[in-house]
């Protein structure tokens, strides 16, 4: 069962989208540990998709991860985090049979003392 992590359900799946999407383009994010727990399970289930590459596929994770430029400072590039999913990450792991991500413990957060951790994409 998920963690509700304090947030109406609405607001939950935007926050995991948004995480997804930013892991997808910037391959780390720092965030929560239980988080991190969450979005590792639904990340690894887009790359999974990807993995497949088929059109029911893509529009599975189209339907899920943010529309968003790669590189939104560079004019030439039009990658989006959904070309970037399937052209770049899901060939890296095409032997792989899971276990995408990692987590690395970084430590309390100065402010309130949540587990603060890297959640990065297996090289």
């Amino acid at each position: 069962m998920a963690k509700k992590l304090g947030r109406p359900s609405s607001a939950r799946q935007a926050l995991f989208r948004d995480l997804v999407t930013d892991l997808i383009i910037n391959e780390r994010i720092e965030t929560t540990e239980a988080k991190a727990k969450e979005v590792r399970r639904l990340a690894e289930k887009m790359i999974t998709l990807a993995k497949r590459g088929d059109l029911h596929a893509r529009r599975q994770v189209a339907a899920f991860v943010r529309k968003e430029q790669v590189d939104p400072h560079d004019e030439d590039s039009k990658q989006d985090a959904i070309q970037k999913l399937f052209d770049d990450i899901a060939p890296r792991y095409k032997e792989r049979s899971g276990g995408y991500t990692r987590i690395l413990k970084l430590g309390p957060r100065q402010g309130d003392s949540a587990s603060m951790v890297y959640l990065e994409l297996v090289q």
